[in-house]
Formats: C-alpha cells, sequence, structure tokens
C-alpha cells in the first residue's frame, strides 16, 4: 500500500520512507523536489540528528501551492499568510533569489526540524540556465537529494545545462594542471564565494566538508558531463593530476558557453567608461587577458554577494522575527 503511495506520488526510487513521510504533510501538486545540506549529504564534523532538514519544492503555480498549503499549514508561516495566498506568492516570484522559505518547522511525529523553500518552475529554470541569482542553480552544483523527479524535459534539460555551465566556469578558475579534489571544489566554491554568510555565520571550512566525504558522490553526478570535455581536459579520478587546455582560444571557448548572466557582467565591466564593444570581442579578449580568472571570480562574487543579501533580508519577513533569531543563533552556534 506505501509502496502503491509512493508511485502515485513520484517519489524516487530508494529514497528514504523519511521523505515519504515528510512529503505527504504538504500539498502535492509540485513538479520536483530535492533535499540538500547537512542533514542529509555527509559533511566533515557533522552529526545529522542536531540538524536541520533543507527542502525545496519547485511547484508549476506558487499562488495555487501556496493557498492550499496556508490552508493545510498555516502554522508554518509568519505573520505574511494573513496577507494572502497573492501576497505570499507575489512576494516568492519578485524578491530576492525567488525562493519563498518556511524554516525551524518542527515535525514533532517525526522528531525532526525542517526548512522548506518553494520556488516556481520559470524561476528555476532560469537559475539554472542564466545563473540570474546562482542561488538554487549552486546547490544543484552539488550532490542532492532528489526526493521527486521532474516530468519536465525543459527542467531536466536545465538541470544537465547548469551542471555544464559549472564545468566551464571551473576550467577557467584552475591553472593547467589540478587535483580531482581541486576541481571538485572550485565548483562547489562558485556559489560560496561572496556568499556574505560566510563571513559570519558559516563554518569558514564549509566547502572542504562538503567536497571531501562526498568526493564519490561528486565523481558519479560529473561523471557523464565530464565525458562532453574529453577534448579540453584530461580528467582523472582520484589522486592523479589532471591536466587542462589553457590556450587563450580555450578559454574563449568555455567563455562563450557560459550562462547569460555572468556573460553580461564580464561585458557591462570590460566596457567600463570605454565605447561599447561586441560581446564576442569582449569574451575573446577576456580570454587572453592574464586576469581572466581573476576577473571571472569577482564577477561570480558579485552575483552571489546581491542575491545573498536579498534572499537573507527576505528570509527576516518569512521567517518572521523570532525564528530569524533562533535561525541565526543556531548558525552561529554551528559556526563555533
Amino acid at each position: 500500500m506505501a509502496s502503491t503511495a509512493v508511485k502515485a506520488m513520484g517519489v524516487a526510487k530508494d529514497v528514504s520512507p523519511l521523505y515519504y513521510r515528510i512529503l505527504s504533510k504538504f500539498p502535492q501538486n509540485f513538479t520536483f523536489c530535492f533535499a540538500y545540506g547537512s542533514a542529509v549529504k555527509p559533511q566533515i564534523t557533522n552529526q545529522k540528528k542536531q540538524n536541520m532538514i533543507d527542502l525545496i519544492y519547485c511547484v508549476e503555480n506558487s499562488y495555487r501551492w501556496h493557498g492550499a498549503n496556508i490552508e493545510q499549514n498555516p502554522s508554518h508561516y509568519s505573520a505574511l499568510r494573513f496577507l494572502g495566498k497573492g501576497f505570499v506568492a507575489r512576494y516568492q516570484d519578485n524578491w530576492g533569489a525567488k525562493v519563498y522559505f518556511n524554516t525551524l518547522v518542527d515535525l514533532k511525529e517525526e522528531n525532526i526540524t525542517i526548512k522548506y523553500g518553494i520556488v516556481s518552475q520559470k524561476s528555476l529554470i532560469a537559475d539554472l540556465l542564466d545563473w540570474n541569482d546562482l542561488y538554487l542553480a549552486g546547490r544543484l552544483h552539488k550532490p542532492v537529494e532528489i526526493i521527486k523527479q521532474t516530468n519536465s524535459s525543459q527542467l531536466q534539460n536545465a538541470l544537465q545545462s547548469n551542471l555544464r555551465s559549472a564545468v566551464h566556469t571551473a576550467l577557467l578558475i584552475l591553472p593547467e594542471s589540478f587535483s580531482e579534489y581541486d576541481f571538485y571544489f572550485a565548483i562547489s566554491n562558485l556559489s560560496y564565494a561572496g556568499d556574505f554568510r560566510m563571513t559570519f555565520g558559516e563554518n569558514k571550512n564549509k566547502v572542504r566538508n562538503i567536497v571531501q566525504p562526498q568526493l564519490l558522490s561528486f565523481r558519479e553526478l560529473y561523471r557523464p558531463i565530464l565525458k562532453q570535455f574529453h577534448a579540453y581536459v584530461d580528467f582523472s579520478d582520484g589522486d592523479a593530476q589532471c591536466h587542462q587546455d589553457s590556450h587563450p582560444e580555450t578559454k574563449f571557448h568555455h567563455l562563450m558557453q557560459l550562462p547569460m548572466v555572468p556573460q553580461q557582467r564580464i561585458d557591462k565591466f570590460w566596457n567600463h567608461g570605454g565605447p561599447h564593444q561586441d560581446m564576442e570581442d569582449v569574451l575573446r579578449a577576456v580570454a587572453y587577458d592574464i586576469d581572466c580568472a581573476v576577473i571571472l571570480r569577482q564577477i561570480l562574487k558579485d552575483i552571489v554577494w546581491q542575491s545573498s543579501v536579498r534572499q537573507s533580508l527576505k528570509g527576516i519577513l518569512t521567517a518572521g522575527i523570532l525564528k530569524s533569531i533562533r535561525y541565526s543563533a543556531k548558525k552561529i552556534a554551528k559556526m563555533f
């Protein structure tokens, strides 16, 4: 009976029954769901039972989903729910990184605490393809627990495109020779470098703590993608050194494959104070510049800084003042 219900919900195979029980407490009209964070994937110095489970629900219609969820789980929401489902949906879609989080939700019957975010499929696809905010796109650069697979070919393609973009970017940042660990560290760091929470409230070794215990998971996630890069990099699993073609024309190829927003920001940076040049000409010039990696890192830091600040400010209202204080206190306690 339970397996039939799981199939009806579209829950992915081999997913812990705990996730099925969690999903059963929410409206079912979501198209994609994944869990992430230290309670889901192993991290160094991590004790799972003390950590909150982080979930993302991707929905086609934020208005309908919030309406059903406010009716089903009103206590999950701050006072914003009294402004109506229309306001909540607009606040989600028009502010911050287009995600609406309910945090510190206690599921007493499961003896766990969860935080869950709601994002529209349209907003998620935009971030995956264009790196508007590099927020959920960054989380999906790393291994996550897919709880409900998507049936949307558009979203499936965007998820794969996001991984390819991460590889192009990491190769631009890395030197000619590097280790497998360096590669996955560079990818994981894309969405942490620039995040203002890393200056206060997060463990300074967070990226290392994510990558080291999950090397096999990273390898499994990126192996199919790396097969498409054999002309540009000789990639080796384990301790052997990886080698990439670092010729400027190869860097130009990688730059041309970057998502739209980083490209636009590079173009704006390069043309600052001078006559506007064609995008392709700008990217070729950057590829031949000795500071190509420095420029790209700074561009990405700026994107992440802006989205992380906006989303954190947004979270004060979605969580409510008291929960915001409790959540911040937990983060600071973990940092120390």
